[in-house]
């Protein structure tokens, strides 16, 4: 590295780990096995784990057709498109609660149909959770499985299509295991973002106890309850959690691919 960077480097490393280092050291470790067998705590882990996760199916669903159409089809107006599609990475958290309310609330453009037509209720339930988690982290897939579609050699698809293959078994065959590391590590970053969202969570969803109250609003509640220890303890635990994924999955399944 030359020199003058070096200090830049010290600073960014600083900026990023200090933080972390002080949520260890200020934690109560004490409490932290008390906590961790705590009712309250495995409810909010349990859920937080669980939309998590279906969360990053739904974005895998979603988000690679999205992908494809954005890197290789000629759709009118592709630029607009991502940009609008990526907006959730740099919108507030809590104004993409609000337009998801606005689209799925009671009164909304589509929940209101939804209610009238067929009684179901999508706010401030389970599964408002998981439409919230995956509106903010299912950019980081299609960017990330976007940019490997349009690195990956477009011959290989030609070429299983003028030997036959369909249009299907032509992407489950040859393209989508070209880019199946990206697709890996896409859905690694969305799991993480999933884990970690509370904005629009906590705006669509509400924070109900055992049905919408993930990990981060627990944390949230205890701060509001003037409890900082369960706070800190909590935050541990959710970087705990991330970090572990973060090092084991991208640096040994994404590699092995």
């Amino acid at each position: 590295m030359p020199p003058v960077l070096v200090v830049p480097a010290l600073a960014g490393l600083a900026l990023l780990l200090l933080p972390m280092a002080g949520l260890a050291w200020r934690a109560p470790w004490g409490r932290l096995p008390g906590l961790l067998t705590a009712d309250h705590v495995l409810t909010a882990l349990r859920l937080s784990l669980t939309t998590a996760t279906l969360a990053t199916v739904l974005a895998l669903i979603m988000g690679i057709p999205v992908a494809w159409m954005l890197a290789r089809d000629n759709v009118r107006g592709r630029g607009v498109l991502r940009g609008l599609v990526t907006v959730p990475l740099v919108l507030p958290p809590v104004v993409g609660g609000i337009a998801l309310l606005v689209a799925f609330g009671r009164r909304g453009v589509v929940g209101g149909w939804l209610e009238q037509t067929f009684g179901i209720n999508v706010p401030f339930t389970t599964v408002a959770v998981i439409m919230a988690q995956t509106f903010v982290a299912m950019p980081f897939l299609i960017i990330a499985v976007e940019g490997a579609l349009r690195g990956a050699d477009s011959r290989y698809d030609q070429i299983a299509a003028s030997l036959g293959a369909s249009p299907w078994t032509t992407f489950r065959r040859v393209t989508l295991p070209s880019v199946a590391p990206s697709v890996v590590a896409g859905a690694i970053l969305c799991w993480a973002r999933a884990l970690g969202e509370f904005g629009a969570t906590i705006t669509f969803a509400g924070s109900l106890p055992g049905t919408t109250r993930t990990l981060p609003l627990e944390a949230y509640a205890a701060i509001g309850a003037g409890d900082t220890d369960t706070a800190l303890v909590l935050s541990v635990i959710m970087v705990a959690v991330c970090v572990t994924v973060l090092v084991a999955l991208r640096d040994r399944w994404v590699r092995a691919l």
